[in-house]
């Protein structure tokens, strides 16, 4: 049996499963990477619920795997050279979970790196924009009175979402027919634009016809709708 001892994260949320994969996460936009990512690899593994509401992301035992404090994190028992790697930050863990398996990521060396550059556009622009935008849009931001910081993200999401459009024209996924971690990655992140920070309108979403489009395929992939779950929420 793989002892994970040496990392003090297990010792507030144990293994029970040690020679399996250790997910440390929350079904948020950046979590759900990780999730739909094993759910479609069929890796073993076992999910552990960081509760980041009740700022378990900063507590000793998880800054110990991640010193950033965010989720999601990952412990691989069979790693390198069949050692133990912890890993942090949802685009390298995916890039790792694609090189482990082969899958979602293609071997021709330049469209690997296309693919790359695509997870790269969501880790960059995606997800801290349609974040901000959910920022002043349901949660604190909203009591902002002054209109501005809201609409600069409102036009930056709308500008965003005409990039993925025109990128889409033509194509079922980012990199054409081949689904990849290019839309793993971004999946989550527009669902939860719409959905959970409640703003299809304010952008505009259904004008954007190949983004609706290729959402809807991807929110039909069974193991997209498992890793949009995990880990459960108590």
């Amino acid at each position: 049996m793989t002892d994970l001892s040496s990392f003090p994260i297990t010792r507030r949320w144990p293994a029970r499963h040690p020679d399996r994969i250790q997910l440390y996460s929350l079904n948020t936009p950046n979590g759900v990477k990780a999730s739909i990512m094993l759910e479609e690899t069929g890796l073993a593994y076992e999910p552990h619920l960081v509760d980041i509401t009740q700022n378990e992301s900063h507590v000793p035992e998880f800054l110990s795997l991640n010193p950033n404090g965010k989720i999601p994190a990952m412990i691989d028992p069979d790693g390198p050279g069949g050692q133990p790697l912890g890993l942090f930050e949802s685009g390298a863990i995916l890039l790792y979970l694609a090189d482990k398996t082969g899958r979602f990521i293609p071997a021709d060396p330049a469209r690997r790196w296309e693919t790359i550059q695509w997870v790269f556009f969501q880790m960059a622009s995606i997800g801290p924009m349609f974040g901000q935008l959910g920022y002043f849009n349901k949660f604190a931001g909203k009591d902002i009175e002054d209109p501005r910081p809201k609409q600069r993200y409102v036009d930056e999401s709308r500008r965003l979402l005409g990039v993925l459009d025109a990128r889409l024209d033509g194509r079922t996924w980012l990199m054409g027919d081949d689904y990849t971690i290019a839309d793993i990655a971004t999946l989550g992140w527009v669902d939860n634009l719409i959905n959970f920070y409640e703003a299809r309108e304010l952008v505009g979403f259904d004008g954007f016809a190949n983004v609706a489009a290729w959402l809807q395929r991807g929110l039909a992939r069974p193991a997209v709708q498992r890793g949009l779950a995990i880990p459960a929420r108590d």
